[in-house]
């Protein structure tokens, strides 16, 4: 075989790898899209490209606009673009799933290891604790 045409043959192979790795790039760009579309549903918790946490309220489907619950008393409204990634997708009977069980019961109340079981009220003397004299 002639040094050149061998030459030849090395290249074009490069190249048909190249051009293949780059169709599957493409191709998965595109499936990561459709599931970050699908996944923008009221309720999922989202980060947005300029790193806003927030939580759909409402999706406009005709306009390509996201309503965003960012705190107590406010709400952003984005383009659907403007989505980064989604934090806290949400199931299609509507539940968030986080990956960890949801245990609805009355643990929370109870205190862990060295928090006081019962509230204090700051202004009464309490005999344990040092008094703020000054130090000898």
């Amino acid at each position: 075989m002639d040094p050149n045409t061998a030459q030849l043959l090395f290249f074009g192979v490069i190249i048909v790898v190249i051009i293949g790795l780059m169709f599957r790039n493409g191709r998965k760009r595109q499936r990561t899209a459709q599931e970050m579309t699908t996944g923008l549903q009221p309720g999922a918790e989202i980060m947005t490209s300029s790193g806003i946490f927030g939580t759909i309220t409402a999706v406009d489907d005709a306009e390509n606009k996201i309503t965003l619950q960012t705190g107590p008393n406010s709400e952003l409204t984005v383009h659907r673009q403007a989505v980064g990634r989604i934090v806290t997708p949400v199931a299609q009977d509507g539940t968030q799933l986080n990956g960890d069980p949801v245990v609805l019961d009355d643990a929370a109340a109870d205190p862990t290891f060295g928090e006081r079981a019962t509230a204090v009220d700051p202004t009464t003397e309490d005999p344990t604790r040092r008094s703020g004299g000054a130090a000898s």
